[in-house]
């Protein structure tokens, strides 16, 4: 749980920092313009919408995660729902990545 938090916490951050983009539309865009190092996609998101964005990230070799609920990731953006976010910066995106590897 210790993870989730600070995982959280660092989402909350980056955002603040103007280096994450979210909702379907905006991260589309963004991943488009090869501008996404992470891309985060809720695990209560439909099955079309996580199939999109994995085809997606696949596509533009970004790498993902499928992990937190649409109330966490929105909680931690602070904004209406959301079932995708994107971060466009390495430095966040590398500790973003080693954070939900490790909270296995």
């Amino acid at each position: 749980m210790e993870h989730r938090k600070k995982l959280l916490s660092m989402i909350g951050m980056a955002y603040k920092a103007g280096k994450i983009i979210s909702g379907e539309d905006p991260v589309r865009k963004a991943i488009r313009k090869n501008s996404v190092k992470l891309l985060i996609i809720a695990e209560d998101a439909s099955d079309n919408t996580k199939k999109r964005f994995i085809n997606s990230a696949i596509y533009y070799h970004v790498p993902y995660f499928i992990y937190l609920t649409k109330a966490e990731l929105s909680d931690s953006l602070g904004q209406k729902i959301r079932s995708v976010a994107s971060v466009t910066d390495e430095g966040f995106a590398k500790h973003l990545i080693s954070l939900m590897e490790n909270s296995s």
